[in-house]
């Protein structure tokens, strides 16, 4: 992956330059010369986000690109809740993620000015379908999904992540403050009879603290692993043949598989198919751990962690769903919040977590 050594942070996407493109591009494509960048597409979030059309005067690159940089209104909350530069260190670093995600072109960090680059491949071009919460996935699908983190958590088991030099600034995931402030009384309205009652009977202490936070803590007791840290369907694509991709990796963090396995698992499915087919699915999770049998988790481990995981999912899309629409639709949001009100109640997670933590 490159840095761009060198190279400055343009400060809006109209000041991106052929030259500098190219500049960007060479070590990708080497003979390309960008003869002109426009912006085909702006999608700002939390983080300002752009699809960038090249046309070359000679050699060939890619005729999109996909830029990410900072928003500097929102900038302390992504500090707060992932962290700033999580995502181009991880892909500045040099280690390899074992799992399929865009290409990345550059990966520019500028401390002082508190801003950040990432240039990547826009997957699109290669035939991605990007998924959201309205649109969820097949068993198959989530299945390729499920074996994709399993190669991941694999590369990355315990001293993979923890002796591995270039992680070094990788954090734990620990639960962050201000959770419990989310005014609930809002999802509540938009959820209605949606969701079982005992969802709308929680308060924001017990969610986000006795349940939510407690999970969290729950993921520094084991052997940890690199985590992606925020894998829902919204940071997911689908390509050809049913094969899944993972963007977004801003929230990447260590700690226990489970987060990453039942976020991801949990909210990629209708209700009704992760209820068919969620057992049969962390079997392929587990039995796709490229690890010695003594250091894989239990069946019985890995349901009861999925069990609890649910906390996360749960409390992520309740507080999100209180937001009004700031962060999400709304549609997204609800569907969200759906599927992990019910896999809370089916799943039994107050009980999970009893047995967990104790």
């Amino acid at each position: 992956m490159s840095t761009a050594p060198g190279l400055s942070i343009p400060r809006s996407w109209d000041e991106i330059s052929p030259e500098w493109m190219t500049s960007v591009l060479a070590q990708h494509f080497p003979g390309a010369e960008v003869a002109d960048v426009s912006v085909a597409l702006r999608d700002d979030g939390t983080n300002r986000r752009a699809r960038l059309a090249l046309s070359y005067s000679t050699g060939a690159g890619p005729a999109t690109v996909f830029a990410k940089a900072v928003d500097p209104e929102h900038a302390d909350l992504v500090a707060l809740t992932s962290g700033l530069y999580h995502e181009p260190r991880l892909f500045s670093c040099g280690v390899t993620l074992p799992l399929d995600h865009p290409a990345v072109y550059a990966a520019m960090i500028d401390e002082q000015r508190r801003d950040f680059l990432m240039i990547m491949e826009d997957v699109v071009a290669r035939g991605a379908d990007p998924r959201d919460s309205t649109r969820p996935m097949t068993a198959d699908q989530v299945a390729d999904g499920v074996r994709g983190l399993a190669e991941l958590h694999s590369a990355f088991w315990g001293a993979g992540v923890t002796g591995e030099p270039a992680l070094e600034w990788v954090e734990p995931f620990v639960a962050f403050a201000g959770l419990e402030y989310a005014p609930l009384d809002i999802a509540h309205e938009r959820l209605g009879d949606t969701v079982p009652a005992e969802i709308l009977e929680l308060s924001g202490t017990e969610l986000f603290v006795d349940i939510w936070a407690r999970f969290i803590g729950s993921l520094t007791t084991t052997a940890p692993t690199l985590l992606h840290g925020d894998p829902h369907i919204g940071n997911t694509y689908v390509l050809p043949g049913d094969r899944v991709g993972f963007l977004d990796w801003q929230m990447v963090r260590r700690g226990n598989f489970s987060l990453d396995l039942g976020y991801f698992l949990q909210g990629a499915l209708t209700i009704t198919d992760r209820r068919r087919c969620e057992r049969e699915l962390l079997d392929e999770y587990r039995d796709a751990l490229r690890l010695p049998e003594a250091q894989k988790p239990t069946r019985h481990d890995v349901w009861l962690r999925y069990r609890a995981s649910v906390a996360h999912g749960l409390a992520i899309w309740m507080a999100t769903l209180s937001g009004g629409d700031a962060w999400q639709r709304a549609d997204i949001c609800l569907a969200f919040a759906q599927r992990y009100a019910a896999a809370f109640t089916d799943l039994d997670t107050p009980a999970a977590l009893d047995d967990l933590c104790g």
